[in-house]
């Protein structure tokens, strides 16, 4: 099967869960590492490893990656479960690529099968190998061939069906395997018991596995000759091909059980023990296949005692303390190799190509990266991008003296997720926190609190207005002062215009017979801008045309000063005759949303002031609609909240700043008040 020279040839496989919020990954997860032994088995050992943080325990979901590594009969595993909610997957997201096989939890339940879509569509376009595992079987009814019938359209691959259940009082008891033509009977936190096949069940098994070989032999000729010449293909064969079509992503294999009753787990763990690819073929699938040593980066981990550490998967080669290692970034060592299990951190040995492991003080390093022992390393692949942030608050501290306090820590929590972001509006002055969504920013600022002491506080962010005029006037800025000594003086005639929309500023002169010396017209134009920056309804002034036409000076008392505070003074008399008018920032949207809530999503639309500019399906994404829009700044702050409420967490969007638009009636006069005060507060 493949090997890089670990015992018995077999390296450490890396094994992903993923799926929709609420499908019970971190239950398999736990369930895992109990059937392997690494903790203890029944519900009393829930939540050991996985969801420890208080951010998961308060809010009952996981907020990010869980890791833990375990031995299933003498192969090594590490197992990394990642959130579910789409304001954290991002976490899933950068590590994905250095796993194995992804296992994908979903349930039997058809208002999930959009978020499905989504975890399964991003895991065929990296070729990643998955399983799908339906949870809570027990708690399922109906035919598994028609539940798999309904869920096919979330796949781009064939759903493989590989057990069918055995059911008693109408409760799924146990299973059948496709493959081996086995029945076993559940027993709870314990491995399956082997049963005969019931005769009642025979018929459908039956039909079951020539459907499941039918799937297979789509992709092996000598098979689909076998089926249709009515010839038995021997066990061994119908393995070679299961394993084959998944390691190539040709089929998702479709298992069930219950992780929180302890069922099903042994059969998912043999299959990703016999099936998963190893390193080296991971290795090959990012274009590491000729690198002698390379790592990836899945995440970053800020402690309080060993600083900032890196965890990576091992692709190639060898890593350990002290060992310099090279990226994109430059040269470093790594100041300690760690093992990570949930909330324990503990010191190791090297790392070999396999394994995944911490790496001390890798300060220029990032999460999606890859690193090398080599010198002159040349990633194959660039970091992975987060999502374009969706939601956005202000933030501050009381006092301004935490200030530093609050950015360093803010700049280690982006460290660990690079789905949050900063930025420092130099307009309204204010920090603005970008993220996933309400949640992700809540569980930010709660570890803020936790684990940096900073008490931040949060205020929807200010929306960057502008303002124009409608009408031209002719105005004199006029600066006089006599005081002992030189004194004062600046005369100046100018004419202010509207500029078409986007045109900006313009300042020309038509000053004839020296009235205003040539010298002074620069510091005329600084005076002008200098009122530019606030207008008559307090925000910045934009497509306005200023003419220097006349003025005078006096040979002793002018001054560039003098001149610049009469070119302020004409701007300060004159722009609020101009009829002035406010802008308002016009973002184009586009939202992407299973079809099913288009009309929905429509109506939200225009509620908020938007302009549907049309919709058409989604490119490869059968049942989705993208729909277009023009929708006001002010307007899409809370919008993907409403959104996934109404697409059950599976609808979002993408923004980007498009145009200015005249505000006027009831919303600009309440702008314009909000502002007046701000500014005499």
């Amino acid at each position: 099967m493949g090997g890089n020279g670990n015992a018995g040839g077999r390296s450490p496989r890396c094994i992903a869960l993923v799926g929709p919020q609420g499908s019970g990954k971190t239950s398999l997860f736990e369930a895992i590492l109990a059937r392997a032994g690494a903790t203890h088995e029944g519900a009393e050992a829930r939540k050991t490893v996985g969801d420890t943080s208080p951010e998961a325990k308060n809010h009952g979901m996981s907020v990010e990656s869980n890791v833990a590594s375990f031995e299933y009969l003498g192969d090594r595993f590490t197992a990394l479960d990642f959130p579910g909610s789409i304001e954290f997957q991002f976490d899933g997201t950068a590590a994905l690529p250095a796993c194995d096989t992804a296992v994908v939890v979903c349930e039997a339940d058809e208002k999930k099968l959009y978020a499905l879509q989504s975890v399964l569509k991003s895991l065929e376009a990296a070729k990643i190998p998955h399983f799908l595992f339906i949870n809570k079987i027990d708690k399922a009814g109906g035919n598994i061939a028609e539940l798999l019938s309904t869920m096919q359209p979330a796949s781009g691959l064939p759903l493989v069906l590989r057990q069918v259940p055995i059911q008693e009082g109408g409760a799924v008891s146990g299973f059948v395997d496709l493959a081996l033509e086995r029945a076993f009977v559940y027993r709870p936190h314990a491995p399956s018991e082997l049963i005969d096949i019931p005769n009642d069940l025979a018929q459908f098994e039956a039909e079951q596995r020539f459907s499941m070989l039918e799937k297979l032999a789509d992709y092996d000729d000598a098979l689909m000759e076998q089926l249709l010449s009515d010839s038995v293909p021997s066990r061994d064969q119908i393995f070679a091909d299961l394993v084959t079509e998944f390691k190539r992503c040709q089929i998702c294999p479709v298992f069930f059980g219950s992780a929180e009753a302890g069922h099903g787990i042994g059969r998912l763990l043999k299959a990703l023990r016999h099936e998963s690819p190893f390193v080296t073929e991971t290795a090959e699938r990012l274009g590491f296949g000729a690198a002698k040593s390379a790592a990836y980066v899945v995440k970053t981990i800020q402690t309080s005692h060993a600083g900032k550490l890196s965890l990576a998967r091992v692709l190639a080669g060898q890593f350990a303390d002290g060992g310099a290692v090279h990226s994109a970034s430059g040269e470093e060592r790594i100041s300690g190799v760690f093992s990570v299990s949930g909330p324990d951190i503990k010191k190791r040995g090297p790392a070999e190509a396999g394994e995944v492991a911490a790496f001390g003080k890798l300060e220029g390093i990032h999460t999606g990266e890859a690193i090398s022992g080599e010198k002159g390393f040349a990633a194959p692949m660039d970091p992975v991008q987060p999502p374009k942030p969706v939601y956005a608050l202000a933030i501050a501290v009381g006092d301004r003296k935490d200030e530093i306090k609050l950015t360093s820590a803010l700049a280690k929590l982006i460290d660990e997720d690079p789905a949050l972001s900063l930025h420092q509006d130099r307009e309204t002055g204010e920090m603005v926190l970008w993220g996933q969504g309400e949640m992700h920013l809540r569980v930010a600022l709660e570890k803020l609190a936790r684990r940096f002491g900073v008490k931040a506080e949060t205020r929807r962010r200010q929306i960057p207005y502008r303002e124009t005029i409608r009408k031209s006037v002719e105005v004199r800025g006029r600066h006089k002062k006599q005081s002992g000594g030189h004194g004062q003086f600046g005369d100046v005639l100018v004419e202010i215009r509207p500029q078409p929309r986007g045109e900006g500023f313009a300042f020309t002169e038509v000053v004839t017979g020296g009235a205003v010396p040539r010298n002074y017209f620069g510091a005329v134009e600084a005076g002008v801008r200098d009122y530019l920056s606030g207008g008559p309804l307090g925000f910045p002034v934009v497509d306005v045309a200023v003419t220097l036409k006349d003025g005078s000076y006096h040979t002793v008392d002018s001054s560039d000063q003098a001149f610049r505070l009469a070119g302020r003074l004409a701007m300060v008399e004159g722009m609020p005759k101009c009829q002035p008018v406010l802008l308002e920032p016009v973002a184009a949207v586009s939202i992407s949303v299973p079809t099913e809530a288009t009309a929905k999503v429509n109506g939200m639309i225009s509620a908020r002031r938007g302009q549907i500019l049309g919709f058409d399906a989604r490119p490869g994404w059968t049942g989705w609609d993208t729909i277009e829009a023009h929708i006001p700044e002010a307007e899409i702050h809370d919008l993907i909240i409403e959104l996934r409420s109404a697409t059950a967490g599976a609808g979002h969007f993408k923004a980007e700043f498009d145009h200015l638009i005249e505000l006027s009636g009831r919303v600009a006069d309440q702008i314009v008040a909000e502002r007046a005060e701000q500014r005499s507060a």
